[in-house]
């Protein structure tokens, strides 16, 4: 709900009310009683209540989960290595001669 301030041309009374869009704009000055109480333009207030998308979503530092499309994706390159890497599948080529530690003469 809108906080609004008013205050009253008359006695200079000042006051912030809680109201709802739908209320009816104040004119009487609970201080002195004069119809000379208005809204004033000032920057928006206002107070939010109840559980909120904050409480309910975004507190309690649990990582949202992944769409499923990612998940199957994820778990399919874990369980293959070869789907990362295309190289990876092709045979390994023949070991070369090892070098004679012998010397020659």
């Amino acid at each position: 709900m809108p906080i609004y301030a008013y205050k009253c041309g008359s006695c200079g009374h000042a006051k912030d009310v809680l109201q709802k869009i739908s209320d009816p704009l104040l004119t009487v000055c609970p201080a002195c009683g004069a119809e000379a109480f208005s809204k004033q333009v000032t920057a928006a207030g206002f107070q939010l209540k109840g559980s909120g998308w904050y409480a309910t979503d975004f507190r309690g530092g649990a990582a949202p989960s992944a769409p499923a499309a990612d998940t199957a994706a994820s778990s399919s390159t874990k369980a293959d290595p070869a789907a990362k890497d295309p190289g990876a599948s092709a045979p390994a080529a023949t070991p070369a001669p090892a070098a004679s530690t012998t010397p020659t003469p």
